[in-house]
């Protein structure tokens, strides 16, 4: 099958994860929090961000190499960090990790996986970006920060846009929970996704380790409350400043969108600045992510990278998140439905798609390097 053919775009890849996945899975990925406003703001902020087109350039070959946090990546995107991974399909987190190690990508992997960082932080090596979820107690902070370190992560990316829980009404529809709770429905959705049960039935039911190595069982009448909730505790300043001092590599806190925290973050010793609104699942009453991202990019005046994410579905969002000032681009959902549609072969082909994407469409507007893309900006359009 050439999926160049088939499946030329992400549209194609989440259709075909739609059929393959229990229910209760493609609700969690796909899905936002209340009206989900959030994810169509997401979406028409990047659709207003248009390029000039250009003619009688002669060849160009567009260059997409980039450097950040001393690494250089042969494309300037990567794999996002998403919750409950190893229930989305089976074996995800080693899955992505492999395939991260294959394409040079970073891999960003939750606190709340299917898989603890040791099992994937030999695997993915320098590449690896441990996401962490603030916890309760800085004895049990203290003794995670060891295992993500001695297991071989070299990025820390704490995640502050999460100060409550949202009710996020599609997943609770869905019924999904970390194991799943066996209903007739989530039966039902198993019994139509043999891949998907074939592969749970020789890796296991799948849990938070991670996490649920410092708590006892979870039980009771709220089948949404996991061992990653019931150790989190909500950051704070204090919170931050305890991570920098703990943690020795690179720092980067995920889920920036008030310029406002920028300085307060720097001085306490951040290493870079991730503008997303959770991909829409937290906070419809907020802007687009990709809105909150220019003055978040003025607001830091170079002074560390700064990252993008949520909303992206293809090389141009790529390309748009760049103009506006990212330095790298994260996708999360994207790589999910790839893994879901194909397995691995469908985290090699969406790269390609992504590769691809850009390389036309940079073509397009004479852009033949990441550099060029924000002299390529309708003026007036955005900023």
């Amino acid at each position: 099958m050439d999926l160049d053919v088939t499946h030329p775009a992400l549209s194609d890849l989440r259709a075909r994860a739609r059929r393959r996945m229990p229910h209760f899975a493609f609700e969690y990925l796909d899905s936002g929090t209340g009206r989900e406003l959030g994810l169509s703001q997401n979406r028409a902020a990047l659709d207003a961000v248009r390029f000039k087109p250009a003619i009688l350039g002669g060849e160009i070959e567009p260059n997409l190499s980039c450097t950040t946090l001393g690494h250089s990546h042969p494309v300037p995107f990567g794999i996002a960090p998403v919750g409950l991974a190893g229930v989305l399909w089976p074996d995800a987190e080693r899955l992505m990790a492999e395939a991260a190690c294959r394409l040079r990508m970073p891999y960003g992997q939750s606190t709340v996986a299917a898989a603890g960082p040791e099992e994937t932080g030999p695997i993915v090596g320098d590449l690896g970006w441990f996401q962490h979820y603030p916890v309760n107690d800085p004895e049990i902070r203290r003794d995670m920060l060891a295992r993500i370190k001695a297991s071989g992560w070299r990025v820390l990316v704490v995640t502050v846009d999460v100060p409550g829980e949202s009710r996020r009404e599609r997943q609770r529809r869905a019924h999904v929970s970390m194991p799943p709770v066996m209903t007739p429905g989530v039966l039902a959705s198993i019994a139509a996704s043999p891949a998907w049960a074939l592969g749970m039935a020789r890796k296991g039911v799948p849990r938070m380790v991670f996490p649920g190595s410092y708590t006892d069982a979870v039980s009771g009448a709220d089948h949404f409350t996991h061992a990653g909730r019931v150790i989190r505790c909500f950051p704070d300043r204090a919170y931050i400043e305890a991570l920098r001092a703990e943690w020795d590599g690179p720092l980067v806190v995920k889920g920036v969108q008030d310029p406002d925290d920028v300085d307060p973050l720097l001085d306490m010793g951040v290493d870079a600045i991730w503008v997303s609104n959770h991909s829409g699942r937290q906070f419809e009453g907020g802007p687009a992510a990709l809105d909150a991202l220019p003055p978040v990019v003025d607001a830091v005046a170079g002074r560390v990278p700064v990252y993008y994410c949520s909303g992206v579905e293809g090389g141009l969002d790529i390309m748009r998140a760049l103009a506006l000032g990212a330095e790298f681009v994260f996708l999360g959902k994207a790589w999910y439905f790839a893994l879901a549609a194909f397995g691995a072969r469908g985290i090699d082909h969406l790269h390609h798609v992504l590769t691809a994407d850009m390389v036309a469409n940079m073509t397009q507007i004479g852009a033949g390097a990441i550099a060029d893309l924000p002299g390529r900006l309708i003026p007036g359009v955005r900023r």
